[in-house]
């Protein structure tokens, strides 16, 4: 019995990790202006903070839209421009898709699934769980806010979160320790 309670606890902590990663998104637009959130002037990839929390909402998504399904394609992606461009618009999306992931609470994330996807090379289908997709939602989420904060601070923009981009296993780097 402890092993079961053990496992849905586990289970359940990868649902709460993907919530909580999407909160950071909504500390990050409440401090931001459509016109900060759409800057596309920082080199060298010119992209904005919303191009990036775009393609993170974009994923999570596909995810959700198809999850009783046994496949989840991560090619076909609604790319909302709106999301880009728009703070308000993109946190009430940020709220829906929080509460798609607080209505899952009883899902089986043992269960197997097929995620068609093109890492460069076409497509491929690639099998996961559940838990495994969201654990990787989760983490790619933070790589993106990671470029986030990468714009951020060329833009000379500071946010209270001093974590945002940070992975929960990695320091958090100062000036002071890089001198």
């Amino acid at each position: 019995m402890t092993i079961i309670y053990t496992y849905i606890c586990t289970m359940n902590s990868i649902l709460k990790a993907s919530i909580a990663t999407l909160e950071k998104s909504k500390s990050l637009l409440n401090a931001l202006t459509d016109e900060q959130l759409a800057d596309r002037s920082v080199a060298p990839y010119y992209s904005c903070v919303g191009s990036h929390l775009r393609h993170v909402l974009d994923f999570y998504d596909c995810v959700l839209n198809d999850i009783n399904k046994n496949t989840v394609d991560l090619t076909i992606r609604t790319r909302d421009e709106r999301i880009a461009t728009e703070c308000q618009y993109a946190t009430q999306n940020v709220d829906r898709i929080i509460d798609k992931i607080k209505s899952l609470d009883t899902i089986d994330l043992s269960k197997k699934t097929i995620v068609i996807d093109d890492l460069g090379l076409g497509s491929i289908k690639i099998e996961y769980t559940l838990s495994a997709l969201f654990a990787q939602m989760a983490i790619h989420a933070t790589h993106h806010y990671a470029m986030i904060s990468y714009i951020l601070a060329n833009l000379g923009i500071k946010i209270k979160d001093t974590s945002f981009g940070y992975n929960a296993t990695s320091p958090i780097n100062t000036p002071e320790k890089a001198s």
